[in-house]
């Protein structure tokens, strides 16, 4: 079975999973987050703004979001493109009882945000294999580990910081399976650089030794 085919595993009844010492909620169709892939080592390393607002991008089962508010954020918004992944996190902001402080709206990066809106600390465990540009996704759960063309992500790099308040962050995360080349390619024609924060040891990942990054998305040098 290839890598994403292992990814992409998972699907079936309304189910749970157990990750960073919590029970999940999973709706079907929605990515299903194991220990020792990305979301659990993100979820643990974040800095979160203690007190702030903070937004989630891709927020999946909404491990992170429900994590956000739990560890400080005294607001958290959570989007994502499908709609499974949506009412799992919805699911989960009640069974963690965070419900009044987390909004989950169903959104193409920023699209369906209000744009006036501005946030502490902006966030996106973004998608990281590069798919051809004509792909099609059929299942809910391949827009948690493909991006056409990496578009949504160069859209990411090029509009993160303008839903920054002062003195805000914007972070994407990264790993060796995608292609750490077109990152910085796709950053440097957003007229951004990327600072890594944080990196995790090598992880066996599907017979992959795999390292995880959390990288701030920052203004290029003049």
């Amino acid at each position: 079975m290839r890598l994403t085919d292992q990814l992409a595993a998972g699907e079936g009844d309304f189910t749970t999973f157990e990750l960073v010492g919590k029970e999940w909620d999973l709706v079907p169709g929605a990515y299903p987050p194991r220990p020792g892939t990305g979301t659990e080592w993100y979820t643990r390393t974040l800095p979160y703004p203690q007190g702030g607002r903070f937004l989630e991008i891709g927020c999946g089962a909404g491990v992170t979001a429900v994590w956000a508010a739990l560890h400080g954020c005294s607001e958290v918004v959570a989007t994502d493109i499908t709609e499974s992944a949506v009412r799992s996190t919805e699911r989960n902001t009640a069974r963690h009882g965070v419900r009044e402080r987390v909004r989950v709206v169903r959104s193409d990066v920023f699209d369906a945000l209000d744009p006036a809106e501005r946030f502490d600390t902006v966030f996106w465990n973004c998608s990281v294999f590069e798919a051809p540009e004509d792909f099609e996704y059929t299942r809910d759960v391949e827009w948690a580990i493909f991006d056409r063309g990496y578009q949504a992500l160069g859209r990411y790099l090029a509009t993160a910081r303008d839903r920054l308040v002062p003195g805000g962050r914007a972070l994407v995360t990264f790993n060796t399976l995608g292609d750490i080349g077109r990152l910085h390619e796709l950053a440097a024609g957003a007229g951004v650089s990327l600072r890594r924060l944080a990196a995790s040891p090598p992880r066996r990942l599907a017979d992959n030794d795999v390292t995880f990054m959390i990288l701030e998305i920052l203004p290029e040098p003049s």
